[in-house]
């Protein structure tokens, strides 16, 4: 009888870790960047600091690339939590990525906050999935 319990609480273990690895691998194959071309006409060293970036909870993902990248600017705190307002003007189109109107609140998870110095572009940056999943969210460090 013992041993039929312990069975099935390893066989429970083992399929929660099988669960657990699949939406690791699920989580880091949806976090990849997106090069659509439109860094064509980046300036190299952005570009470079752009594909260097990795998401600071899963640190072998990349946050993405420039479309998944918008400016959010506008950065408060209200209950404890993270939030910043899309400030990005740019072309959608040319950026290819998924419109996010100017004025749209995003909250970002703790797990999703980082500060990488020598941020080249001027802006925070969060960087968003086409459904509004964070992946990243760098505030501007100045060069």
């Amino acid at each position: 009888m013992k041993h039929r319990h312990i069975s099935k609480a390893f066989g429970s273990i083992v399929r929660r870790l099988a669960v657990l690895a699949l939406g690791s691998l699920v989580l880091t194959a949806t976090a990849r960047s997106r090069d659509l071309g439109q860094w064509e006409n980046t300036d190299p060293k952005i570009r470079a600091w752009y594909q260097a970036l990795m998401m600071p909870d899963v640190p072998t993902a990349s946050c993405c690339g420039e479309a998944d990248a918008y400016w959010c600017d506008d950065i408060h705190v209200r209950n404890g939590k993270t939030f910043c307002t899309i400030t990005d003007d740019r072309d959608n189109i040319k950026l290819r990525r998924t419109p996010v109107p100017v004025g749209t609140e995003i909250e970002i998870p703790d797990n999703k906050l980082t500060w990488k110095d020598g941020n080249p572009t001027g802006h925070s940056i969060v960087f968003l999935s086409t459904a509004g999943f964070v992946y990243c969210f760098v505030q501007n460090g100045g060069v």
